[in-house]
């Protein structure tokens, strides 16, 4: 969909968001899992974890850095993230007039995977390369049923009847479109990379608490070496710099919206040495704890 010449349903989204673009910021839509996202200025790169979601840009554009590889989602484009990966990303086109607008869904896990097992989807060729990230163009279909979805909000008497069978039609949607080979090896449970999905949710949900690499390539029922070479495949890292990412992103978060100092957070994220959380910190953002945190305050 060219950027300039918005389809009849993108305008259409347009007057649905029309009150969400009067100022910026991350909004709840009124309907659970959708979010709208609005920056009128291009935004500084920042570091961060994408979840299991699905991105819809109607105006502006991003750019994500993941594993030294640049994706670009810019409007008329849709954006899957298979699951908890760390990036640094940034909004790259958007102005006062012309503000960046995506919308953001949760995606749900077992929804992928009771649809593909109704639609006996074989498991996606071995020679297709799994990533975690995708952009492709959205087709009209997928921006329909944003569309409906949000339409709902006003429709209290019938919300809870039908947006669970168009949160299932976008999955079906999905599964049609570029993103569905992807979103096939997500369902894939039993091949090693079903397993190491599962280790990855352990440390999202433990990242404070110390494991070594043996244990959590039991836990995949791995060898610690094979373990580590499908964990790389998969996030572009090691399990011992995701967790360490993991860990640091959230000291920022404690720090930034719940007013933690830098030896508060340091010890809530599983850090022994105040002196190694800081070298690490500086490491990954560019500046130590205090000053991190004062220069985001100021942003």
């Amino acid at each position: 969909m060219n950027p300039e010449q918005k389809s009849v349903t993108s305008n259409e989204l347009f007057q649905l968001l029309e009150s969400f673009t009067r100022k910026e910021g991350d909004f709840e839509s009124g309907i659970q899992g959708l979010t709208v996202h609005v920056r009128n200025a291009p935004t500084e790169p920042l570091h961060c974890i994408y979840t299991l979601s699905l991105a819809v840009v109607l105006q502006g554009g991003k750019e994500i850095l993941q594993d030294n590889e640049v994706t670009h989602c810019t409007a008329g484009q849709a954006m899957l993230t298979t699951f908890d990966l760390p990036v640094v990303s940034h909004v790259s086109s958007a102005s006062r007039h012309s503000p960046f607008l995506a919308l953001i869904l949760k995606m749900d896990y077992s929804l992928i995977m009771q649809t593909c097992a109704e639609l006996k989807l074989s498991k996606p060729p071995k020679d297709i390369r799994f990533k975690a990230l995708t952009s492709y163009e959205v087709d009209e279909g997928l921006l329909d049923a944003f569309k409906r979805m949000l339409t709902l909000e006003k429709q209290s008497t019938i919300k809870a009847g039908i947006l669970p069978l168009i949160q299932k039609e976008i999955v079906l949607r999905l599964l049609d479109s570029p993103h569905g080979m992807h979103l096939r090896h997500l369902a894939a449970l039993g091949s090693p990379n079903g397993n190491v999905l599962k280790a990855i949710t352990w440390l999202k949900q433990n990242f404070a608490q110390g494991i070594g690499m043996n244990e959590l390539a039991e836990k995949a029922h791995m060898s610690a070496s094979t373990f580590r070479q499908h964990f790389k495949a998969l996030t572009g890292t090691s399990p011992l710099q995701y967790q360490k990412t993991l860990r640091l992103q959230e000291a920022r978060d404690q720090m930034l919206m719940n007013g933690l100092d830098a030896t508060q957070a340091c010890s809530a994220v599983g850090y022994e040495s105040s002196t190694q959380f800081s070298r690490e910190y500086s490491r990954l953002f560019g500046l130590p704890p205090q000053k991190d945190i004062q220069r985001l305050k100021n942003i």
